[in-house]
């Protein structure tokens, strides 16, 4: 096995408690990953009691583990390493209450040791999660715990400072992990080396050099079986609040006094209160033809599975700098970038027809899938006689490097840094209830749904929403084939 650098994991075994453990988001990736840190030793040890409504019991459950394991874990499964795991599972069924709950985590604890630390789980739908922790406080669970949550943190302000207002009945907010899994992805943090380690890009990182930021998270997808749930929240709910506004403060925040979590959340806040208002003029709303027909949705409904919208941070980085947002179910491809567009040259001394600015500004282009990518492009001149130029690109893919399998997936870093108590790529209460408070104006006088296509890009009104720029998605140029053996 290889050796885990210190300060990765947790220094204390852990018992975790896991609601909604027979759930998809346990099946895909909370299950899996708990298994590849146990089994990678990234963890010292570990005891994890399952929950949910399901009245199976631990057997059942250590099947549908390794039904799981089956299905979605990515690297070669090891049958030792699994029964080592499968001899760390209990089961509870949420019916039983406080009491057997209690027992089950005792009897994880003793298996432990002295110096066990609790770490709680809640993958549960909106409407589970005051329940779990109510059970947890019935339990006398909370005191030396730490909590995980799941979005949503409230649908508008006035339920966010709700909800807070009774988890902070039970917890207090330094117990509270407010999880954002896009922010768990090693290039969202990758945008903080970049910055903050090379004197190259921090110095233009400003309005004087920027021009504009896109944000882009266009989905294949439709909704499952989440139709219902979606009805109640739609795309800029589900997406925007606790996902693109999270990225959009790794882009702009200020360089904190130190990497530690205190500051990181701190640069991050002061984003969230620079942010002006959500202006419902500068926000396109968008409905797939074929969703009122799914089941359990409104024929009737107004609920967006698509948005685009462009905001601003009122402070002397960004005063002026337009951010464009875009996220939807159905469109023509799956892409997470970000793309840095820099101001053109004030001048230009090429002649007429030699290419210059035909294929827009310089872009630095990150793209958030899980193993890192970053494009630099930028004009050059085509080889031959005369001045013609064309669009080039500088590009970096960990694919590249051979550390590839070194890469954490985004809840597998997520649990660890809960369990660490690292709060860096956590969401604050404060935080959160500001992002309410300045969609309050978007979510009070929405504009109308505008129908799309499935497998296009959006309504029309998007390119009147951007110009006189343009949309980096679709790229004009795919990304260059990642070369394994750098060769």
């Amino acid at each position: 096995m290889a050796k885990i650098p210190p300060g990765v994991g947790p220094r204390f075994p852990q018992v975790v408690v896991l609601f909604g453990a027979t759930g998809d988001l346990a099946r895909r990736k909370l299950l899996p990953g708990l298994f590849h840190l146990v089994s990678a030793g990234f963890i010292p040890d570990c005891r994890i009691v399952g929950v949910s409504l399901d009245a199976i019991d631990a057997e059942a459950f250590r099947a549908l583990a390794r039904a799981a394991l089956d299905e979605f874990f990515a690297r070669r499964l090891d049958e030792r390493k699994w029964a080592d795991f499968a001899a760390r599972l209990d089961y509870v069924p949420l019916a039983a209450g406080a009491a057997p709950l209690r027992a089950a985590v005792d009897r994880a604890a003793e298996a432990l040791g002295t110096e066990g630390r609790r770490l709680h789980y809640l993958s549960v739908p909106p409407s589970g999660a005051l329940p779990a922790v109510r059970l947890l406080g019935e339990a006398g669970l909370v005191e030396g715990s730490r909590i995980v949550m799941e979005k949503p943190f409230g649908t508008d302000l006035a339920s966010a400072q709700v909800l807070n207002a009774q988890l902070h009945q039970v917890f207090a907010e330094d117990q509270i992990f407010r999880i954002d899994h896009f922010l768990g992805k090693e290039p969202a943090q990758n945008i903080l080396a970049f910055r903050f380690a090379n004197g190259l890009f921090e110095p233009i990182w400003n309005r004087n050099f920027i021009d504009h930021v896109q944000i882009d998270v266009p989905e294949t997808l439709g909704l499952g079986r989440r139709s219902g749930f979606y009805e109640q929240t739609g795309a800029y709910r589900d997406m925007v609040v606790t996902h693109l506004f999270q990225i959009l403060a790794f882009v702009a925040m200020e360089p904190p006094t130190a990497l530690e979590p205190g500051p990181i959340s701190e640069e991050k806040n002061k984003v969230f209160r620079s942010m002006l208002p959500v202006n419902p003029a500068d926000v396109v709303r968008g409905q797939y033809v074929g969703y009122r027909d799914e089941d359990g949705v409104d024929p009737q409904s107004e609920t967006e599975t698509f948005i685009a919208l462009k905001c601003f941070i009122d402070n002397w980085r960004w005063a002026g700098v337009p951010f464009f947002l875009r996220t939807g179910k159905r469109l023509a491809e799956g892409q997470r970038i970000i793309s840095i567009a820099f101001r053109e040259p004030p001048k230009s001394m090429f002649p007429p027809g030699s290419g210059v600015g035909a294929q827009g500004p310089d872009h630095l282009t990150f793209d958030l899938a899980d193993a890192s990518k970053m494009s630099l492009s930028f004009y050059g001149k085509r080889p031959g006689p005369g001045m013609r130029l064309d669009k080039l690109s500088l590009q970096f893919a960990m694919h590249d490097t051979g550390m590839v399998g070194d890469v954490l997936e985004a809840y597998e870093r997520l649990i660890l840094d809960a369990m660490r108590g690292d709060r860096t790529l956590f969401t604050s209460a404060t935080g959160i209830e500001r992002l309410w408070e300045v969609s309050t104006p978007l979510l009070d006088h929405p504009p109308p749904v505008r129908l799309y296509e499935p497998g296009s890009w959006g309504p029309k009104s998007i390119h009147q929403l951007i110009a006189p720029h343009a949309w980096r998605l679709p790229f004009e140029r795919a990304w260059r084939s990642p070369n394994p053996t750098g060769g």
